[in-house]
Order: structure tokens, then C-alpha cells, then sequence
């Protein structure tokens, strides 16, 4: 077959092998095909394909290769930086570098789809996934993924860019109706499909699960056909998220290729629809010509595994590159860099400071090797620093994704008799009715469970420190915490349990919390559970400092909607009186004031199947910092989190902050690298941080999370860094925002010229200087402002440079903004017309170091009798 290259859409003798084994497939053969069957997990049960034609291996993968943890090598891969992380970099060359990894890796462990990279933009700041993509700006999105997809089928790989579209939030997921305006769905949301579609070569996409506008994404002719590869272009195939297709002929003639599901609509059924005339065997056919055609296009690789090709040093190089470009230095009050020469003992504190952080579901990876902050500094160091380490806090899991209050921690309860730990007594049995003995009995930290989902195997950190419950205690489970509770502060305590099914806290030998039958509230969805709603009760009771309480937590799932993706839901948690210091928080602060210097590593737990129920730090980490930075005020504060948070309630306390995000396995190596200035960070945020939960674009329930089924996307274009223009919202740190350890200047604008049409491009060019004493690297961003007859928001971005410079150094930089590229940096979607458009008069050219902090502008005109006629056309609507 032929050697992988990049051009098989267009390719001939592509087409030609095509038809070739087209005509040697059987009807069973291409139904078959296109339901998934000729997998290489079915490869003892069903025949090989017709032709040679490789049986097809998946791998999940957008941020290294997801493999099963019984699979040679214990499933092992490079674990790289979160595609947020990539994101942050703003560095094209970087993302064909991740590509390669993620292509060689692929190919090495023998799969030859790779279901990613994902394109879905950050929309709500509380998405589960958002750290899979790459933020809330559709040009970052397009650049960065052409560059990755391109770099992964380099290998043979056929890349399966995901999630099409709108799959903008996890809650409601598999149902929610999306309902987005054309021009919101052109300008916002279709770009980085466009992108690497046409200039990617991208082989397959996958359809997400929601519907649009009605119609389930798997269903909707108007997007599959019309869209995709009726304006696109698009010659690959398109594949259902995993039990996305809910038709077998509506699906089918749609424009759906492969059915990928547990639960087949396809199949038998698929075949009797195609021998009643229901789908047309030609519709089938050109079904299979999508599969087959990068199939052949790419090589035609059949899965070999070659686990020596894994290059695990070469690969953790672009790891830890990735790593170091994308962290982003929120904060620093001339505390960083650290001086090693001043440093003699440095407090590093946090539950996963010994360890790095990872967004869970089909995203995690098995590392291949885990370098901490802990070691990492350490290492970096040497003997006469010391380094102490305390993992302050409760393990961090899906349970921070329920609502309500942070569990009751681990610092202030034992176990009875049992004072020389610390948590709860906990014994769980495999009914709702506590029959029998228990089927398991050991100490849990928390009172706090969230199972379903997030029990698959290889979906979530096989090191964790707490081990999963036993998959015998299965759905419809019961359980009993018991412990004794040694009261922090004196004040009014106010306990909550938060919980689908029965729960009933006793206090004391008496009913605190009574929650009987208790049922998920204000679902999106219609159909099943979507894990969201899970009610808080609560009870205020007035306490002492060092008294001493029994507890008992008593747990049953017994409600209706709980089954295998969302099961038992329970939190103990509480409202302590402020300036409550637990035991733990106490130790933190005397580490701290002992230390020269005190790192606080604080995370967030994401995943798909749920979006984050808050913007805080879970697990009394907000209370952690406090206590820290109020005995040291040279508190450094390291965030690792897929996405935005709200640090209101500690940023002013500490000095230094950084954002390194879910930085991949070599994430402590590069933190310790920015600390202590042997990097100087040039991130970049790739989406905007808010000041307070309700300060961002989206601000009513119909645009999120949805109001009976259906989420609104009335914000329209004012997505992101846009929306708070629009809205005059302050950020509390802007997009594109990120301090160095060096300043820098931009003077001299100049353009091209003044007056344009629709076909010149116009070269944007200006001095960027390094005013400061140290290297460093600036992200120098264009954005532009459309006049009022666009309609549009205050500026887009539509360009940007990666510029490195010495200390002192000048350069004169150019960006050239082409009005006939895809990305279209001064065109609008015409939704009378159905087209792009570019609007007559002047536009405003923005240059600076973030969306809120733009330092020089210019502007030209556009003045052409095309875009009149437009313009004309678009007062008579509005008239």
C-alpha cells in the first residue's frame, strides 16, 4: 500500500485503490465496516477485511495515549501537558512537536486512529473538558490543531478531530438540544474544523452528542453533508462519539460513517435497511469510500506494536518544553525569581505537590515516569536547601464535582478507638438495604463518593492515594461512616449532606440530617440521569473548641435514576466559623513560617461526564493558602488546573502566583524551572480568568446550564474574551494575559496602507523591545475592531508573534492579516446572504500584551462597492 503522505484527499491513486477494494467488499463487509466490527479487539471473532486492509485499532489520545493498564508496557505513555497547557504556549512549531509524540506513540502502541486532538471552545468557564482543548479563541484553536494534526498522520495515524459541535459542557451531554445562531455557529464554533480540514488534511471526525438545533449531531444532514464536505471539503470519514447514534437511517443518510457504541443501532439493523431501500447501497458505499479513503491515503498501517519506539527521553524533552512555554505567571510582587543563594529551607506544600495533576476520563494517560514540584526542587537544589514537603489536605477526585460544601476533613476525625489515624470508620455493602456484612470495611478520609463514570477502568489515576471501592459493591450501594469529631474553633458550625439517595447524618446518638429518598434537582435532561443536581441539607449547630462529637454518616443509592455512568453521589461537608484553623491547616502555617519561602502546589479535579460545579479551589484549599500566606508572606501559589478558577478570596495574600495547568509528567521540572529563573514563563492565558463566578458572559440558566433540555446560546458572538468587552465585565486576568521576569515595549506601528480591498493583505509591523535586565519571550497580539456595520464585538483577535528577545533587543515585527485566508481576519457571516461579507469603513487595529492591555493602534479603510451592496442589504433588514 502506498506510504503515508498528506495529500489524500486530492490524491488519484487513493481514489483509484479505493474502488479497487470497494468492489471486492460483500454488503455484509461494508456493514460491517461501518459498525465497527472490524476492530482489532474483535480480531478473534471476525474475519480480516477484504484487500489487506488493516483492521483499525482506537486509541484515545489527546494528551498522550490512553491505554489499558493490562496492555504491554502496563500501558504506559507519555504524559503530556493538557492540550489548555499547549494552548497557553501560543506557539504553532510547539503543537507539531506534541503531534509528533502523540503519532509516533500512537503508531508504537500499535493503534492506527487517534481519537483527537479536540477542538470544542471554552464557552462556560465551569466545562469539564475545556482542558482538552485549546480555550475560548477560535484562531488559537484552528492554528495550533492544523499544525498537531498534520504532525500525527505524519505517522500513519489517521487523527480523528472531535467533538462536532458544540459540545461545549459536559451536564446533559448526551441530550442537551443546543440551540446557536448561524452566525455565532461561523464565526465562533466551525473555524478549527474548517481549519483542519482544509489545510490539516484531517481524516476523520468524530459527532458529538448533543442535538443542534434540534437534531441530534449523528442525525443532521445539514452539518455532516451540507457543511462538512459540501462547503469543507471534507473527503474523510465522520464517526459517532461513543453511543451518540440513536437511529439506524436517519443516521446513516445524514452523513454518519462509523458507528462506534457498546449498544448498536447499526449492524443487522443497518443491513435490513439497506436491502429494504431505506439507505441506498450507493449511500453505504460512499460510506466506506470515507473510511477507506485516508486509510489508504495514510499507509494503510496495520496495528504493530513496537514499544521500544516510545523514545521515552526524547519525547519527555517536548513534555518538559511544553511544559516550561506554557506556564503562565499570574502574579509577582518582585518575589520571583527565587535567589537560591538566599534559600535554606523551602516549604512545599499541597496533597499532590508530591505528583502532578491530570484531567481524568478518556484524557488520562499512564504516565511513562512523574517528576513532582517536591522532587523537582530538590533535585534542583541539592543538599544544602532543605526542602520539606507536607501533603496538607484530602485526596482531590471526582467527588469535588458534587455541589455544596467542602467535605468534612480528615484533620479533625478519627476513626473510634482508633486515635492514631485520621478519617472515618467506613464500611460499604453491595445492596441499598445494609443487609449482610459488609462487603468492605477500611478508613476513608472524607465522607465523599461519586461513582459511575469515573470508576471505568484506566479513566482515572491508578496511583492515587485512595483506592477504589471494589467493583462487587456495584451501583446500588450502602454505606456507614462513623467517626469522632474534635471540634477546631468555637462558633456556629453549619453541616451539610449533600447526596442522591437516602442519606442521615447522626450527631451524638441523634438525627442531625434526615434525607430520605432524595432525587437529583433542576436536571437539563430529559433522559437518563445526567450525575447533575445532587441536593444539600444542612443543619447549624453551635460548638466549642476541643470538644469531641460522634458521627455517624449512613448512605444508601437507592434512587430511581442512578445506573452504571452515574451512581452514588454523598458529601459530608460544612461551614466553619471564619478563621477556623483545622489541625492540618495549623501544621501547614507553622511549615511555612520555618521556611524561607513556601510553595503552595493547589489543584482542581476535570473530567468529562461532569462540569465543575463551582470556580474554587475544592477540598479547603482556598483556607490552605490563607492560613499558609498568613504566616509567610512569601507564599507562592502554584495552580494545576484545566481551566479557569476564582482566586478573589486569597490572590491579595500572596505574592506569586502561577498557573501551570495539568502540566503533564514532567510538570515538576518545569515549575522548578520558572521558580528559580532558569525559565523566564512567556504563557499566555488562552482563556479569560473571571473576577467572580457571576461576572462572565453567560448570565442566565437558558444559556447555561440550560433551561427543559435546552441550552441557548443567546450570548451569540460574545464568547470569551469578547463577551466581556461586550458586557464591560472586569477579568480578574484577561486573555492572552502573562507576566515575565522582563519587561517589554512596542512603539513605531506602521500598516501597509491605509485604504484596502478584499483581496490585499495588509502587513501589520511594529518595534517590540526587552526593556528589562533578563531574556525572555513576548506574545505580541493583533486584534481588530470591525466598524458598526459588522455588528460585531469590540475587537477579535487576528494575529500574533512568539518573539524572543535578548535583554536590550529590539526587532521590528510583522504579522500579514490576508482577507481571502479561512481565517478571514475582517470578514463576518452575512446570515441574510448565507456568506462572508466585509463591511465598508474603518477598522481599528489593536496591538498589545493581552485583550485588556493593548499599547499601540492604527486603523484603515475598506471601501469597495461589494461590501456596500452588503452593507446596504444589511440596513434594509434591520429597517
Amino acid at each position: 500500500m502506498n506510504a503515508p503522505h498528506l495529500s489524500w484527499p486530492a490524491d488519484a491513486h487513493v481514489n483509484d485503490r479505493v474502488e479497487r477494494l470497494l468492489a471486492v467488499f460483500t454488503l455484509e463487509d461494508k456493514v460491517k465496516l461501518v459498525s465497527g466490527q472490524f476492530i482489532q479487539e474483535n480480531a478473534e471473532t471476525i474475519k480480516a477485511l477484504p484487500g489487506n486492509v488493516p483492521r483499525f485499532y482506537l486509541a484515545d489520545g489527546p494528551a498522550g495515549i490512553r491505554r489499558s493498564a493490562s496492555s504491554p508496557g502496563e500501558g504506559r505513555a507519555t504524559a503530556l501537558p493538557a492540550p489548555i497547557a499547549l494552548a497557553a504556549t501560543w506557539n504553532s512549531e510547539l503543537a507539531a512537536r506534541y503531534g509528533d509524540v502523540l503519532g509516533a506513540e500512537a503508531a508504537a502502541s500499535g493503534h492506527n486512529v487517534l481519537l483527537g486532538p479536540a477542538v470544542d471552545i471554552a464557552r462556560t468557564p465551569l466545562g469539564g473538558r475545556t482542558f482538552e482543548s485549546f480555550g475560548e479563541e477560535p484562531l488559537l484553536h484552528a492554528r495550533l490543531v492544523v499544525e498537531e494534526v498534520r504532525a500525527v498522520q505524519r505517522h500513519g495515524v489517521q487523527a480523528s478531530l472531535k467533538h462536532f459541535i458544540l459540545n461545549n459542557q459536559e451536564l446533559a451531554r448526551n441530550s442537551v438540544d443546543v440551540r446557536v445562531g448561524e452566525r455565532a455557529l461561523r464565526e465562533v464554533y466551525l473555524p478549527p474544523f474548517e481549519a483542519a480540514i482544509r489545510h490539516g488534511s484531517v481524516a476523520s471526525i468524530m459527532a458529538s452528542y448533543n442535538r443542534v438545533n434540534a437534531e441530534f449531531m449523528c442525525e443532521n444532514t445539514r452539518l455532516l453533508t451540507n457543511v462538512l464536505r459540501g462547503e469543507f471539503g471534507f473527503r474523510g470519514w465522520v464517526v459517532s462519539d461513543f453511543g451518540a447514534n440513536h437511529a439506524t437511517s436517519a443516521s446513516a443518510n445524514a452523513g454518519l460513517d462509523w458507528e462506534l457504541t457498546f449498544a448498536p443501532k447499526w449492524r443487522d439493523a443497518l443491513l435490513t435497511a439497506v436491502r429494504t431501500g431505506e439507505v441506498h447501497e450507493e449511500t453505504l458505499d460512499e460510506m466506506v469510500r470515507r473510511i477507506l479513503r485516508p486509510t489508504v491515503g495514510l499507509g494503510a498501517r496495520p496495528p504493530r506494536v513496537d514499544l521500544d519506539a516510545l523514545h521515552g527521553d526524547a519525547h519527555a524533552a517536548v513534555a518538559l518544553d511544553v511544559a516550561r512555554e506554557s506556564i503562565v505567571l499570574l502574579k509577582n510582587e518582585a518575589l520571583l525569581p527565587l535567589d537560591q543563594r538566599a534559600l535554606r529551607r523551602v516549604a512545599v506544600l499541597g496533597v499532590d505537590a508530591h505528583t502532578v495533576a491530570a484531567g481524568g476520563g478518556s484524557a488520562f494517560v499512564r504516565p511513562l515516569r512523574v517528576t513532582s514540584v517536591v522532587s523537582a526542587l530538590r533535585n534542583r537544589l541539592g543538599p544544602n536547601v532543605e526542602v520539606t514537603f507536607a501533603g496538607i489536605g484530602d485526596p482531590i477526585g471526582p467527588g469535588a464535582l458534587l455541589p455544596g460544601p467542602d467535605a468534612v476533613p480528615s484533620s479533625v476525625v478519627t476513626p473510634p478507638g482508633r486515635s492514631n489515624e485520621r478519617g472515618f470508620h467506613a464500611q460499604y455493602w453491595s445492596n441499598a438495604t445494609f443487609d449482610g456484612p459488609p462487603l468492605d470495611t477500611r478508613v476513608d478520609p472524607t465522607v465523599e463518593l461519586n461513582r459511575g463514570f469515573f470508576d471505568f477502568p484506566d479513566f482515572a489515576d491508578p496511583d492515587a492515594p485512595q483506592a477504589p471501592l471494589s467493583p462487587e459493591v456495584g451501583v446500588h450501594l450502602s454505606a456507614r461512616w462513623t467517626g469522632i469529631l474534635t471540634v477546631p474553633s468555637s462558633g456556629a458550625y453549619t453541616f451539610t449532606l449533600t447526596c442522591v439517595g437516602s442519606g442521615r447524618v447522626t450527631w451524638n446518638g441523634s438525627v442531625l440530617i434526615d434525607a430520605p429518598g432524595a432525587r437529583p434537582r433542576g436536571s437539563v435532561s430529559e433522559h437518563p440521569w445526567d450525575g447533575s443536581g445532587a441536593p444539600t441539607f444542612d443543619a447549624t449547630v453551635p460548638l466549642t473548641a476541643g470538644e469531641t462529637h460522634e458521627v455517624i454518616v449512613e448512605y444508601a443509592a437507592d434512587a430511581p435514576e442512578q445506573f452504571f455512568l452515574y451512581g452514588a453521589q454523598v458529601r459530608f461537608g460544612w461551614t466553619t466559623p471564619e478563621g477556623t484553623l483545622t489541625p492540618a491547616w495549623q501544621e501547614a502555617a507553622n511549615l511555612a513560617r520555618a521556611a524561607d519561602v513556601a510553595v503552595v502546589v493547589a489543584r482542581t479535579f476535570e473530567s468529562e461526564a461532569m462540569d465543575r460545579p463551582h470556580l474554587r479551589l475544592p477540598s479547603g484549599q482556598e483556607n490552605l493558602i490563607r492560613a499558609v500566606a498568613n504566616a509567610n508572606s512569601r507564599t507562592i501559589v502554584v495552580l494545576m488546573t484545566g481551566g479557569p478558577i476564582v482566586t478573589a478570596r486569597w490572590a491579595e495574600r500572596v505574592p506569586a502566583i502561577l498557573e501551570a495547568w495539568f502540566g503533564g509528567q514532567e510538570q515538576g521540572c518545569a515549575v522548578a524551572d520558572v521558580l528559580l529563573g532558569d525559565v523566564n514563563p512567556s504563557g499566555r492565558l488562552p482563556l479569560t480568568f473571571p473576577a467572580h463566578e457571576a461576572s462572565t458572559p453567560l448570565n442566565t440558566a437558558e444559556q447555561y446550564p440550560g433551561v427543559s433540555g435546552h441550552v441557548t446560546y443567546t450570548e451569540a458572538l460574545n464568547v470569551g474574551y469578547r463577551g466581556y468587552d461586550a458586557l464591560k465585565l472586569e477579568p480578574a486576568y484577561a486573555f492572552g494575559f502573562g507576566l515575565s521576569y522582563t519587561t517589554f515595549s512596542y512603539a513605531n506601528l506602521t500598516l501597509t496602507r491605509d485604504e484596502t480591498d478584499d483581496l490585499t493583505p495588509i502587513d501589520v509591523a511594529f518595534d517590540l523591545s526587552n526593556t528589562g535586565t533578563r531574556d525572555g519571550t513576548d506574545v505580541a497580539q493583533v486584534y481588530l475592531s470591525l466598524p458598526e456595520e459588522a455588528a460585531a464585538p469590540p475587537k477579535k483577535l487576528v494575529g500574533w508573534a512568539r518573539v524572543a528577545l535578548r535583554a536590550g533587543e529590539t526587532r521590528r515585527v510583522t504579522v500579514t492579516l490576508d482577507p481571502t485566508s479561512t481565517e478571514r481576519p475582517w470578514s463576518y457571516w452575512c446570515a441574510r446572504r448565507g456568506t462572508w461579507a466585509i463591511a465598508p469603513g474603518t477598522y481599528g487595529v489593536l496591538i498589545g500584551a493581552s485583550s485588556r492591555d493593548t499599547r499601540l493602534d492604527g486603523t484603515f479603510k475598506v471601501s469597495i462597492s461589494a461590501a456596500s451592496s452588503v452593507a446596504d442589504a444589511l440596513k434594509r433588514t434591520r429597517a
